[in-house]
């Protein structure tokens, strides 16, 4: 391929890299992220050998793109023998997994959990690490994150370093005042109270996030895909994550670019021709922005993307490039 040739416009280079195991598709609110990230877990799904698409988006718009019901638990996608999906909110999974963890030791409950809320921010991280235990322990080839809208997937993304910090601190406190801690405990009468326990487990959450936050660093195991439409607030948007994501080592290399007009040459709707216009104008910067990068370019549809058979057509346009009528 000569200096000056665009990349292919397709997604077909995340097809290819086998070694991705970690897919985070992103963007601004309303642009089809959810559409694109079930495409693209569709495509995987035929190269892979199995695949999970995770919905961390509190509004959750698998269950409704799918039309089937998602829990936080992975479900097979009905029609696929090796494609799941769940739909987690970071938000909440904190309580949940305290409740799940109490166990005997109520004395080390209660103590991980004053801990835990007292640093801002660690409840979402705390939730995020039981995910990504869950997602380990699964064995999946490939794992794509359909992201909640721009600043929320870019605080997701930093959960890795802020648990690190949150829990190298409680490890810190625990060595300078685990005895006293345990001293307290049963002078106030918290009956097995095992502090030691207690740092024991933040530590291993520690490890998780840490070995998390590696891979998410690593051009080989992650990638990062934007979805923007030809916009000048989502071109701005697109700009500034692909910045952000710089900042956090985390590799981008494909955008795609949603809900373009391609008018017909005979139509006389004003809004249509206006509108197709500005895209092209911005459509041409994003070609210049982003000249090594796959940029995939996506029509708007006259209906909705919904059920299976409708994502499987859609999905073939990430890896053939659509071509508008003759007539346009």
């Amino acid at each position: 391929m000569g200096m000056d040739e665009p990349l292919p416009p397709t997604i077909q280079n995340i097809l290819d890299q086998e070694s991705l195991r970690w897919i985070f598709v992103g963007g601004k609110g309303g642009v089809g992220k959810t559409t694109n990230s079930c495409s693209l877990a569709v495509q995987l799904a035929q190269v892979r050998e199995k695949v999970l698409l995770i919905s961390t988006d509190p509004a959750h718009n698998l269950s409704d793109a799918f039309c089937q019901k998602f829990t936080k638990v992975p479900m097979l996608v009905n029609g696929f023998d090796n494609l799941y999906a769940m739909e987690i909110d970071p938000n909440s999974s904190m309580q949940e997994m305290m409740d799940s963890n109490a166990g005997d030791d109520s004395g080390m409950q209660s103590g991980l959990q004053e801990l835990a809320f007292a640093i801002p921010g660690v409840d979402e991280a705390m939730g995020f690490a039981e995910v990504m235990k869950l997602v380990k322990s699964l064995d999946y080839s490939t794992v794509v994150f359909d992201t909640a809208p721009t600043g929320h997937t870019l605080r997701f993304l930093s959960f890795p370093s802020v648990l690190d910090k949150a829990l190298g601190k409680l490890s810190d406190l625990g060595g300078r005042f685990g005895p006293m801690i345990s001293q307290m405990s049963s002078m106030m009468g918290v009956a097995g109270a095992n502090q030691e326990d207690m740092f024991e487990k933040l530590n291993s959450m520690r490890s998780i996030i840490q070995e998390v936050n590696a891979q998410f660093q690593d051009p080989e195991l992650t990638t990062f895909i934007c979805v923007c439409i030809s916009e000048f607030l989502s071109l701005y948007e697109t700009e500034r994550m692909i910045q952000d994501l710089a900042g956090f080592n985390i590799d981008t290399h494909n955008i795609i670019v949603n809900q373009l007009l391609y008018p017909k040459k005979a139509s006389n709707c004003d809004q249509c021709l206006v509108r197709s216009k500005m895209q092209a104008k911005y459509l041409n910067q994003i070609n210049d922005l982003y000249e090594d990068f796959h940029v995939i370019k996506l029509p708007l549809l006259t209906q909705e993307v919904r059920g299976v058979d409708a994502i499987k057509t859609f999905s073939k346009m990430l890896v053939e490039p659509y071509t508008p009528p003759s007539n346009v």
